[in-house]
């Protein structure tokens, strides 16, 4: 139904449902608010929204009204909307008035200074001074865990923190206690809050009483540089922004995406930034006698030419790493493809991941945004609370809508909403797959059922089985549903994981994989940022890594290239769903490291297969050609059930050991978050956590 209003004289229709607020602002009237938030649930704790109604005594909160409440006029008029009388101006200036009795003069010193709503809407709609003389009160500091500084006496209790909380990160911690002058907001605890996207609340927060404590006292939001990028701690791709100064990395903020991450992120992409300052290679290596020592750019790219031109084809080969980009991977396989390798791989963790059964066999195919249509979703060998934290908010906040049954095979954890657990391994997977499981019920009536398979599940000796038989069960559950329905979803942890299944950076005739690499008889090996697999296994080859931390492969390298972090190239990364999104570069590469698809063209000149771009755009052009899909720049292709039947047909047998976690600290997954200090302090009180109770257990 239709409601017809005239808000500052302008009329408009809206439809049932719709607040006062949302209509007020599709006219072009600016509502102020500070407990409000899009996303969550609507408080109407501060007022601040005030309108003015025809007929009604008083104003009215224009949050927590919806425009098929009003009561109709008597003669069938349109209700007269006021969002600028002198009743509301009134008004407002009185809630300000209120609001501010007890907030400190902190702004000076508040991190929230330039970014701060109560800053703003004081200068837009309060007075210019208060009437009340009493004392202020204070509020006794809060400990919420080493990532959020708490200055409790600015708060005005909007409750964003406790609804965010309890709402989208689902971690009911914060609460509020007490009522009146005495009311305050705390963890019921007095401990730390133990989530992976707790953070979140320093942005929701309008007044600066919560503010992010790594960063304290660092920089003013004016003096620094706004970058737009996405994210590569997993495969999420979440839309962040690098703030900079002077060069150096100050802060990551997210940015709005509704198709990927809305407007969150996770702790460890928030916090990883101190990360990208310690333990830097910043400087050609050579290794002598045993040691490591300084080179210079062309003795390196010398040595490494040497032993390329002199290794057999079957005896080279490459490694990519979880945060490489597209273009350094192409330009490496195109590199070391003319000396006669064919021995890629781009699954460090030993995926059984073949581009060949098709694009949709490896993809996150539902697209995370089509996690609100889902109703039925059985996880098998995953944890998406630590592996794409954003995903599985996302699965949260469609459990919350209504509807929706999850379940779960593999190892039992809280995943923020209910789940049932079916068993740990193959066994119950087989149950699912002949139909004999309850479960197998549930997605048969489900509309749009989803399967979600991670890690755990397919990156074991048989994994492509476990894929086999996770693909039958979405065909099967599929039959007579919306053929445009996708169930079938890989949920990667990678971010450069895509990206090089696209590319082909796997095998090819004749090649060996990961495991096959390490077996000790290779003669020369890539790593192009590989640090998370064994590399004491490669014996006595010569390895070459590119990367930017001086982690595992810089350890065992003979050879070292100073290549740029994520922040500091212009780089293609594709996310779990297949949407390619570009990074941009915000800050300049530390000392002698240059970006990385540079670093392989000087290597082809000096090895005498120069490669044929000189810049980045020609890399583009070429790689596009070579893998299409690169090019379609935040688009994520439909596929139709149909073309998992490939993978559903392939049959093997499945071992009996239980699924394991792809990820075993959440917040120690790469080289960056090793060597972040923020990232290390999180990891051992989560450790200390487990400890705690594991003991009371």
């Amino acid at each position: 139904m239709v409601k017809q209003l005239i808000i500052d004289g302008h009329p408009i229709e809206v439809e049932d449902g719709t607040t006062l607020m949302h209509a007020c602002e599709a006219v072009g009237s600016e509502i102020p608010r500070f407990c409000y938030h899009e996303r969550l649930s609507i408080a109407g704790n501060c007022r601040m929204c005030l309108v003015e109604v025809q007929g009604s005594p008083k104003p009215i909160a224009s949050c927590a009204m919806l425009v098929n409440d009003l009561p109709p006029n008597k003669d069938g008029s349109p209700k007269i909307v006021s969002t600028n009388t002198p009743l509301v101006k009134k008004a407002r200036e009185g809630v300000m008035e209120f609001l501010l009795i007890n907030h400190p003069l902190d702004c000076p010193i508040c991190d929230q200074g330039g970014e701060c709503d109560l800053q703003d809407q004081a200068m837009a709609f309060g007075i210019g001074g208060s009437r009340y003389q009493e004392n202020k009160r204070a509020v006794e500091e809060k400990n919420i865990g080493p990532l959020i500084k708490t200055m409790m006496t600015r708060c005005i209790h909007c409750t964003r923190c406790v609804r965010y909380m309890t709402e989208v990160a689902g971690v009911e911690e914060l609460g509020l206690i007490s009522r009146g002058e005495d009311a305050e907001i705390t963890t019921y605890l007095e401990n730390g809050i133990l989530s992976e996207m707790s953070a979140n609340v320093v942005d929701l927060c309008p007044v600066g009483a919560l503010t992010h404590r790594p960063w304290a006292f660092n920089a003013r939001p004016w003096e620094m540089t706004t970058t737009e990028s996405v994210d590569v701690m997993d495969a999420v791709g979440s839309a962040i922004q690098i703030d900079t100064r002077g060069g150096a990395v100050m802060r990551i903020l997210p940015r709005n995406n509704d198709a990927v991450n809305e407007e969150w992120i996770s702790d460890k992409t928030r916090h990883v930034a101190d990360g990208l300052k310690t333990q830097r290679l910043d400087q050609p290596y050579i290794r002598k006698n045993g040691r490591l020592e300084p080179a210079t750019w062309d003795a390196a790219l010398a040595k490494v030419a040497e032993k390329l031109k002199s290794a057999k084809p079957e005896g080279i080969g490459a490694i990519a790493g979880d945060l490489a980009g597209a273009e350094e991977m192409f330009a490496l396989k195109d590199l070391l493809a003319r000396f006669g390798a064919s021995s890629f791989d781009c699954r460090q963790a030993g995926d059984k991941l073949d581009p060949k059964l098709g694009r949709g066999s490896y993809l996150f195919n539902a697209s995370i945004e089509g996690i609100e249509q889902a109703d039925a979703i059985l996880i098998i060998g995953s944890n998406p609370r630590i592996e794409a934290p954003i995903l599985n908010a996302r699965i949260r906040k469609r459990w919350r809508a209504g509807g929706l049954k999850v379940a779960t095979i593999g190892v039992k954890s809280d995943l923020t909403y209910p789940a049932d657990y079916l068993g740990a391994g193959p066994e119950t997977l087989l149950q699912v797959v002949n139909g004999q499981h309850p479960f197998a019920q549930v997605l048969k009536a489900a509309q749009h059922p989803m399967v979600i398979i991670g890690q755990g599940a397919f990156a074991r000796a048989d994994g492509l089985s476990v894929l086999s038989a996770a693909a039958k069960i979405a065909l099967d559950v599929s039959v007579g549903k919306d053929p445009a329905w996708n169930g079938f979803n890989v949920l990667h942890t990678a971010a450069a994981r895509v990206a090089g299944l696209d590319l082909g950076f796997v095998p090819g005739k004749g090649g060996k994989d990961v495991s096959a690499m390490l077996g000790g008889d290779m003669e020369f090996v890539y790593l192009l940022g590989a640090d998370e697999c064994d590399l004491a296994k490669l014996g006595s080859a010569f390895v070459v890594y590119q990367g930017s931390h001086g982690d595992v492969g810089a350890q065992r390298a003979d050879v070292i290239f100073p290549g740029a972090a994520y922040t500091e190239k212009s780089a293609t990364y594709v996310n779990t769903e297949g949407r390619a999104q570009q990074s941009l570069k915000a800050a300049f590469a530390p000392g002698e490291a240059k970006e990385d698809w540079t670093i392989l063209r000087a290597l082809s000149q000096r090895a005498g297969a120069t490669l044929p771009y000189d810049t980045l755009q020609e890399l583009r052009a070429a790689m596009y050609r070579a893998a299409p899909q690169l090019a379609m720049l935040d688009h994520v292709e439909t596929r139709a059930v149909s073309g998992l039947e490939t993978l559903a047909k392939l049959s093997g047998i499945m071992s009996s050991e239980p699924f394991t976690p792809a990820i075993k600290d959440f917040y120690l997954t790469n080289a960056i978050a090793r060597a972040s200090a923020v990232m290390a302090g999180m990891s051992a009180l989560r450790s200390s956590h487990d400890q705690k109770l594991s003991a009371a257990e």
